[in-house]
């Protein structure tokens, strides 16, 4: 289903509850609440819907998805789903994080696992799911510093809250330790990880908002952008599609772009992808075998829980003496020579 389609559906009513599969009523649920991007937002909840998609089909599960069209939705979507019919109750992104905390507290015996939130200290019936997107982002920043025409690239994100910046913060990182290789002087526009300022939509549906972040920063000279802002990257990249990738192209986030939004795929020169549908398939497993426990699952470059995406279009267009550096980066990044986010 298009984005459009979403809200579409989404005018016709404030809260959708799909049945995924019709299967025997003793199947293990599986129920998850989205946040305000909605389950086929080619991003962050379609990632995570994936790993419920592929337990149904290797695990026999039955999934269920409810969408939260604003903030406010988020405790009562959680609570609609009380009440023993869920084996496993997924919510998916930072601001869910309160919300989900409440209920697995007044719901001792209910099993829970957040997508982009950890709990310190551990609460007994949630498993987190968190991830390094930062090592990954560091690539992408080393890359673009090194595709750039211009010696401006450019970022904007979503919402100022720790699972956005966290891609922003790796990204200017991985562009400083180019100019430090490399002796050159590329610039990041659009967040200082020292300030802690940036450019933030305050939104992560708003296409029309991503265009215009993605214009102003064009316009202060940056040709490649990375929008931390989930569907509202898809209008960047309808600019970048405009404008033509000579001039301006875009790095995607959480999905590999290039797949999950076909008519703008040549615009993507990489995406800086997270696997939701990896952890939260392990979640369920564990749920199911009962191996579940509060705690916490990391997704790293090393188990494969973040990494970078193919170049697809762009591939030619990527020096090969800039791929073999990127490499070495990603190994020493996984070895630990070189730090980041520390």
């Amino acid at each position: 289903m298009t984005i459009s389609g979403r809200h579409l559906r989404a005018a016709a009513c404030a809260t959708v509850l799909v049945l995924a599969m019709a299967d025997s009523a003793s199947a293990f649920t599986v129920c998850q609440v989205t946040d305000t991007g909605g389950i086929d937002d080619n991003s962050f909840n379609q990632t995570a819907w994936q790993g419920v998609l592929d337990a149904q089909e290797q695990l026999g599960v039955e999934g269920r998805f409810l969408e939260s069209q604003a903030e406010t939705d988020y405790e009562a979507n959680i609570n609609s789903l009380l009440g023993g019919q869920c084996g496993l109750i997924v919510t998916v992104g930072f601001l869910l994080g309160d919300a989900t905390a409440t209920a697995a507290a007044a719901n001792p015996d209910q099993k829970f696992s957040i997508v982009d939130f950890a709990y310190d200290p551990v609460v007994p019936n949630i498993m987190a799911q968190v991830y390094a997107t930062d090592q990954a982002a560091f690539l992408a920043g080393y890359v673009s510093a090194g595709m750039t025409k211009t010696d401006i690239v450019g970022t904007f994100g979503g919402i100022n809250i720790p699972p956005v910046t966290i891609f922003m913060d790796g990204f200017v990182a991985g562009v400083n330790y180019y100019n430090d290789q490399k002796g050159t002087n590329v610039t990041v526009l659009g967040w200082n990880p020292e300030t802690r300022e940036g450019l933030f939509t305050n939104n992560f549906d708003s296409l029309d908002d991503g265009r215009a972040f993605a214009q102003n920063l064009y316009d202060e000279g940056a040709d490649i952008v990375l929008p931390v802002a989930g569907p509202v990257g898809l209008g960047s990249a309808a600019l970048a599609d405009e404008l033509g990738i000579e001039q301006l192209k875009i790095i995607g986030v959480d999905a590999d772009l290039y797949l999950t939004d076909p008519a703008k795929q040549h615009v993507y020169l990489t995406s800086i992808v997270k696997r939701m549908d990896s952890t939260v398939f392990q979640v369920i497993e564990a749920a199911m075998t009962g191996t579940f426990e509060g705690g916490l699952i990391v997704g790293t470059l090393e188990n494969g829980g973040v990494g970078l995406a193919p170049f697809h279009d762009m591939e030619a267009l990527v020096p090969d003496e800039l791929k073999s550096e990127l490499e070495t980066v990603r190994a020493r990044v996984i070895d630990g020579s070189i730090e980041v986010g520390n």
